[in-house]
């Protein structure tokens, strides 16, 4: 059985060499697929030099800045499709904001689960070296797709989760709309509506090492928008018209 991880970068190259060497000296027969959308600084320069040394790494490039929720998708497509024994698809960023520790605990949990998520916002999770604006709309807006959703999930917006192969086949990957970071609450409360058995590990999230945020207006907007699309209350909204 096969265990996957799917990075998407642009503009990492200084964190890069750092995730990978960690990943395959915890988990040496773990893959590694590395998205990169074109970054100027050569990241992928450095994911092909070391490829020379881990034969299980894969490096995807793309020819432009193309989102996060394509990067995702089109490489969990690929991943189902050309590896049928792959066992579970974990995603995570590489700015080593996500500890590749918990990587090994998530395997474990998923073995009678479907959907592990590393969540901030549990018992013993957290995160460090944010400002306070960043605590509050990170915070918030946890808490205003929850209520909008119904969700149980503590931790919608975390990007580092262990998807179980099974569950991902059940997904109609083509229906998922979100193209930027609101893809990762569509992408949990999608698991929910189809019945995944989900748990929330705890993870402390320090913030990126190296490199500037992707944070935008434009991905707290659509932050805002996606979750009213799974709202129970516009469901009903939509069945009177």
């Amino acid at each position: 059985m096969t265990d996957f991880v799917i990075t998407p970068t642009f503009n990492e190259r200084n964190n890069i060499r750092t995730l990978v060497e960690r990943i395959f000296s915890l988990y040496p027969k773990i893959h590694l697929l590395v998205v990169d959308d074109n970054s100027p600084d050569g990241t992928a320069d450095v994911v092909r030099s070391l490829q020379q040394k881990y034969p299980n790494l894969y490096l995807k490039e793309r020819p432009s800045k193309l989102g996060l929720a394509s990067a995702y998708l089109d490489s969990i497509k690929y991943i189902l499709k050309e590896f049928p024994s792959v066992r579970t698809v974990i995603t995570m960023d590489a700015d080593l904001s996500h500890d590749p520790m918990v990587i090994g605990i998530m395997l474990k949990e998923i073995e009678t689960y479907d959907l592990i998520l590393g969540s901030r916002y549990v018992r013993g999770g957290g995160v460090k070296n944010w400002e306070l604006w960043r605590r509050i709309l990170s915070r918030g807006g946890n808490l205003y797709a929850r209520i909008v959703t119904m969700s149980s999930v503590h931790d919608l917006t975390t990007g580092f989760h262990c998807y179980s192969a099974n569950l991902l086949r059940r997904f109609d990957l083509d229906n998922i709309q979100a193209t930027g970071f609101a893809f990762l609450i569509e992408m949990k409360i999608t698991a929910e509506h189809i019945g995944a058995k989900i748990k929330e590990v705890p993870i402390i999230f320090p913030g990126r090492r190296d490199g500037q945020s992707k944070l935008s207006n434009r991905i707290i907007h659509e932050g805002l928008i996606v979750p009213w699309r799974f709202s129970p209350i516009f469901s009903i909204f939509k069945s009177k018209r």
